[in-house]
Order: structure tokens, then sequence, then C-alpha cells
């Protein structure tokens, strides 16, 4: 396993040689063609189970719909929502394919009749319902993201997700403000080291939780204003320590949750007045109790949502939220992608292994295209 310290070393994390991935089973792409002949090596999951369940297995290249692209994969972001698929916890929305994987790079071979502004072997990122840990994969045209020649390809695969993630939460739900104060569990995860540059990239003051002295001072480093230790230290009382305010009260202003029912009360006895907590994970169970006096009186507001299962439109909004806000600091390097490590597709039961286990820093990927260009 890599060291965490080189998520923030670009060069070291791929060195693909700069060659395109042709073959005689693959023949070259038409502009507007809705079919790519020939099959694909893709991760399945034969039963729900612990990582061992990850197949690699032959499929058939998909089709794609009329506002689609057709994206060789180069990359895919490992992500918990992932975990919970292979288990049996997190079914894909209706439609969308039982092949796990939620964010990709890669270059576009093929266009949907209706697709503009797009060409073929164009090098996106992109946010997925599904199937990224394959070869090919479909994606709505408006889901995509440009990668700039010179841009690690590898690096880009780690970005949509979280980045989407993060923004249409603390944005678009907790309506975070420059000044106001966040607070982030899981500072060392894709989540959290997404959170911390973008708190500082939108002005906003940001307080983390990590489980380690190494992620602390990783978390530090990358910006973060404060850090808290949960295995050392009471979050609440530190929060409303560190969380002060011009008219005295204490507290975050948004908070962004990927525990849930374990840590619901203390989230909420962690808020200012007005505060607002959004959760994204259950991490911590699903069933709780709370006294609804607690968000009454200094109108705190709790709220809970999942990115993968909002329809098309949101997030091609959301997408292009990120694009117009977001991708302008990630591509003159003020938003990192932060990788703990890069895995071949055929080993993914690994890198599943590594999320579980909680050790990373930053993104694990997985290199679909081992021969293809990184940039």
């Amino acid at each position: 396993m890599s060291d965490c310290d080189l998520g923030l070393d670009r060069s070291a994390l791929c060195r693909c040689p700069d060659v395109s991935r042709t073959t005689a089973q693959t023949p070259l792409p038409r502009i507007g063609a809705t079919h790519y002949s020939g099959g694909m090596r893709a991760i399945t999951i034969s039963s729900p189970g612990d990582p061992e369940v990850l197949q690699v297995t032959d499929e058939p290249t998909p089709d794609i719909a009329a506002d689609e692209v057709l994206v060789r994969v180069h990359a895919a972001g490992v992500n918990r929502a992932d975990l919970l698929q292979r288990r049996g916890f997190y079914d894909p929305p209706p439609g969308a394919t039982t092949i796990p994987g939620l964010e990709i790079s890669g270059t576009i071979v093929s266009l949907g009749a209706d697709v503009t502004g797009w060409s073929v072997g164009d090098r996106v990122a992109a946010l997925l319902s599904g199937g990224g840990y394959a070869e090919f994969v479909p994606v709505p045209a408006g889901q995509l993201l440009p990668v700039p020649d010179g841009f690690d390809l590898t690096e880009a695969a780690a970005l949509p997700e979280v980045l989407s993630t993060v923004w249409s939460n603390i944005v678009g739900r907790g309506h975070v403000e420059a000044g106001e104060w966040l607070l982030v569990h899981g500072g060392g995860s894709g989540i959290g080291t997404a959170a911390i540059q973008i708190a500082n990239h939108l002005g906003v003051k940001i307080v983390v939780t990590v489980g380690s002295e190494r992620k602390a001072e990783f978390c530090r480093n990358l910006g973060a204003d404060a850090v808290i230790n949960y295995r050392d230290e009471d979050f609440v009382e530190r929060v409303r320590e560190i969380c002060i305010h011009e008219d005295g009260t204490t507290g975050a202003d948004v908070i962004l949750d990927i525990i849930g029912a374990k840590y619901l009360e203390r989230n909420i006895k962690a808020l200012n007045t007005d505060g607002r907590l959004v959760i994204i994970g259950m991490q911590g169970g699903t069933k709780t109790e709370i006294n609804l006096g607690w968000l009454m009186q200094p109108r705190k507001s709790v709220s809970a949502t999942t990115l993968r299962a909002r329809p098309k439109e949101q997030k091609i909004a959301i997408v292009a939220e990120v694009a117009d806000r977001l991708w302008p600091g990630v591509i003159n390097g003020d938003i990192r992608p932060i990788i703990h490590e890069t895995v071949p597709l055929s080993e993914a039961a690994r890198a599943h292994q590594m999320l579980e286990d909680g050790a990373n820093i930053g993104k694990v990927l997985l290199i679909v295209d081992e021969e293809g260009d990184k940039g």
C-alpha cells in the first residue's frame, strides 16, 4: 500500500505509457453511432457478500441512447456506495446497470445522435448511476466534465462523485456561505479531503473529524481550520470551543455527516442556532430517536439525501454547477484529487478491502485501461 502522503504528488500516481488502445475486436467508432461492437471486461457481483464476490466477467458492450456518449474507461473511483451495493444494501436506481462504479475518467469513443459539444477522442470525467467498473460505459452527455490535455487522466477519475456530492449537499442543501463554519465527519476520506479544499475555495471555515494523528496531520496540511480526533475528544464539546460566532453563539453552521443514526443526537447538539445538518451516509446505522425540541426552538434542520438516486435532470444540473464553480479550481490546481492508491481492475476486491479497513487517505482508484494514456 502506498504512503498516503503521495496523495498530493501527481507525478507519482500513474506512469502508464502514452499510447491509445485499439484491437481487432473493437473497430473504430463512428460519430453518431449508438452501438460499439465487441464485448468488454467488467466487474460484476456474483452474490451479496465480502469483497471476494467481485469477479471479472465478459459482458456485452452497452448501447447508448441518443443523448449519451460511450466512454472507454481509463480509471474508476471506488466509493463506499459500491461497498454497500456489493453487500446487497444499496440497489442501483431503476434502469441502471448492476455493474458498480459511480465515477470514471476516459475517452469518448462514440456519440449519440443528439449529442452536441463533444467529439470522439475527447478526454472526460463523468458522474454515473453505475457501470464504472468496466471497459466501456454509457454516460448522459450532461454528466461529463472535460479533462484538458496535460491533466492526469487517472487523477480525473477521483473527482466527479466527491465534488458533486460535497457541492450538492453543503451548498445545494446546507446553503453554506463564506465565513460560516462547516463540520465534516471523515476528514481523511475522499469526501472529507474534497470538502476541505472546496471549503477553502468558497471561503468557508472547516472543522473535520478523524480517527488518527496521521490523518489529522494530513488534513491540517491540506487546509482544515481545525481537526478533532474523535477517538480522544468529544467532538460536540470541541466544535463548541472552536466554532465561536460574533454574536457569542457557538457551533457549526452546517454539518456534512456520513455516520447517520449513531451521531444524530450529537450532531444536532453541535449545530449553531439556524444550523443545518445534512446526512449522506449510514455507517453508524439507520434508526434512532431524537427530541424534536432540540430542533424547533433553535431553528435547526436535518435533511438526508443520496446522489445516485436523483433523477438524471438533477444530476445534470449538479454537474453543470460543478463545472462552473469548482472545475476551474481543479484545472488551476486549487482543488486537487487526493489519491491513496491505484489498483488494477482485476484486483477490485483488494480496493474494496482498503476502504473497509479505513486506513486510506483520499481515494482508491481502479485502473481499467492499463495501456491507455494518462495525459
